[in-house]
């Protein structure tokens, strides 16, 4: 190859380095990045019964009235009492639906009734359905106290004769019954937030 060849050749590829230099500068465009990230503070759940999460306290209906006339913690006709069951959503950041179930309720007196907001009831399961509400997550007083009252009249009956049946009911109930018992379910549920 001559000599003139070569710096031809030479001479070409570096002017083809040089062009692709200058043409490469030019087309050329700007290009930033810019880093972020996102986040979201999860709101608290919190959902007390009575001070308790996990279980709630035996509710003992003759630990709720004070009669002397009767021994070792029983209740009997002439009784009556109440007791509380607190619901507790202070450090809840979102609304709460509540509910409250009574399960396995056995071997009641029959003439034992309960009273919730001058309501009076058969049986404690059948007050379950006035025993539901919210507590929103704006509302000022986030506790809610249900007062359940009971009673077990020492007579029970509009007549002599209503009341003589009664009072044999009461008799039966007595010799029958060792333990009248339930269960207290209370349910929590994040109210759905709106649109």
């Amino acid at each position: 190859m001559s000599k003139w060849k070569k710096a031809i050749i030479l001479l070409a590829i570096l002017l083809a380095i040089i062009l692709s230099f200058i043409g490469g500068q030019t087309f050329s465009k700007y290009i930033s990045e810019v880093k972020g990230s996102g986040i979201a503070e999860v709101a608290r759940w919190s959902f007390k019964v009575n001070g308790q999460t996990e279980e709630v306290q035996s509710i003992n209906l003759a630990s709720t009235c004070n009669n002397e006339t009767l021994t070792g913690n029983k209740i009997a006709p002439g009784t009556e009492g109440a007791f509380n069951i607190v619901i507790d959503g202070n450090d809840s950041d979102v609304g709460i639906d509540y509910k409250i179930d009574f399960e396995n309720e056995t071997s009641k007196p029959q003439n034992l009734k309960f009273i919730y907001n001058d309501v009076e009831y058969d049986s404690i399961t059948k007050l379950e359905n006035d025993l539901s509400g919210t507590i929103n997550a704006n509302d000022e007083e986030k506790t809610k106290t249900l007062t359940i009252n009971w009673k077990w009249d020492y007579e029970t009956g509009a007549n002599e004769n209503e009341i003589l049946a009664n009072d044999k009911i009461d008799t039966q109930n007595a010799q029958n019954i060792v333990n009248y018992g339930f269960d207290v379910v209370v349910s929590g549920t994040q109210v759905m937030p709106n649109a």
